[in-house]
């Protein structure tokens, strides 16, 4: 296991004001995620300037939509503005994802980020002069970069894996995961662990130093605790409509909720799928209601990641209410630094 007594915990980006605020609480780390109007390195760029201590990086960044190079050079740009500060989070995306919205090739998504991984490190670690040469099934690279620009830059590099092949990959070749909002206390101890360990074994590595990070569904609303349990129950409807997380439906033997769901979710009336989430499916899960709700939720967790990056719902959820919660998280900052998130 990585080293830790106590849960770090930090937020996807809730911008500069509320970051203070949370650096203040005890904030250790800060992400950004991206979409099609979202850039994670502009965003992480925005962190470093904004924060003075806690870790800031993509949380994740499209990994094949971008080469090795660009990822490492937008990592050493971060890196002088935030020295020592800076991690990358990388996500393979969905196979579709790739093809028609990125126009590349992900084909075997676990070997091509093993390589990835191993070229950015190739540029990371190279010293001043040095040629940068790798020839794998995936890049062949040969950078003669003649230029005072280089020393060695030993940055973090996490996985945003769930199935079992790619979380072996980053036992294998990643400084550790980042696990997804869905993730449960079983799919962390029972899934996970093992992947990591397992990969880890293969390369001769030591899993304890591998970082167990992972976004938490949070949503916490004193005056209006019903509407934050709602949110929290579609946000995870809406993750659930995806096929990738089947294997996490079966492990706790949730098919018929999530047929359910996704029967909705085809009706064109989404936000009736949150009627259809269990409370054993919100309670695995997510962390809601009111202040004593969220409390009592987050005591009865036995393996949350080792860094928690508390996560307000976002799907139908207006960027008001988003910061209503993040600034709920914050204060309950106490009780979080001292949950033992590792507890098995």
């Amino acid at each position: 296991m990585e080293a830790t007594t106590d849960m770090q915990w930090g937020l996807p980006w809730p911008g500069a004001e509320l970051a203070e605020q949370a650096e203040q609480a005890g904030a250790t780390a800060f992400c950004s995620g991206e979409f099609a109007d979202l850039n994670a390195y502009v965003t992480a760029t925005e962190m470093a300037h904004a924060t003075s201590a806690a870790h800031v990086g993509p949380g994740i960044a499209y990994a094949f939509a971008r080469s090795p190079f660009v990822h490492a050079a937008s990592v050493r740009h971060l890196s002088r503005i935030a020295p020592g500060r800076v991690f990358l989070g990388l996500g393979a995306g969905t196979g579709r994802m790739n093809k028609d919205w990125f126009g590349v090739d992900s084909s075997r998504p676990a070997a091509r980020m093993a390589e990835l991984v191993e070229v950015i490190r190739s540029y990371l670690h190279a010293e001043n002069g040095a040629r940068i040469k790798f020839s794998g099934d995936f890049y062949d690279i040969d950078a003669d970069i003649r230029a005072p620009i280089f020393g060695r830059l030993d940055v973090p590099i996490l996985l945003g894996a769930f199935n079992r092949i790619m979380l072996r990959t980053v036992g294998r070749s990643a400084d550790g995961v980042l696990g997804h909002g869905v993730f449960t206390d079983r799919w962390w101890s029972e899934v996970v662990d093992p992947e990591l360990e397992s990969g880890a074994a293969q390369a001769g590595r030591d899993p304890s130093v591998l970082h167990r990070w992972g976004w938490v569904i949070t949503a916490i609303d004193d005056e209006n605790p019903g509407r934050a349990i709602a949110d929290a129950k579609l946000q995870i409807a809406f993750y659930l409509t995806v096929k990738t997380y089947d294997s996490l439906v079966e492990l706790h033997g949730w098919q018929d909720e999530v047929t359910a769901i996704r029967s909705t979710f085809r009706s064109g009336n989404p936000k009736a799928m949150a009627d259809h989430v269990s409370e054993d499916m919100l309670n695995a899960i997510a962390v809601c209601g009111d202040s004593a709700q969220a409390a009592d939720m987050l005591a009865a967790r036995k393996r949350l990641p080792h860094t928690a990056f508390f996560a307000p719902p976002a799907f139908l959820v207006s960027l008001r209410r988003k910061a209503a919660y993040d600034a709920a998280v914050i204060g309950l900052a106490d009780l979080i630094g001292r949950h033992d998130g590792s507890r098995q």
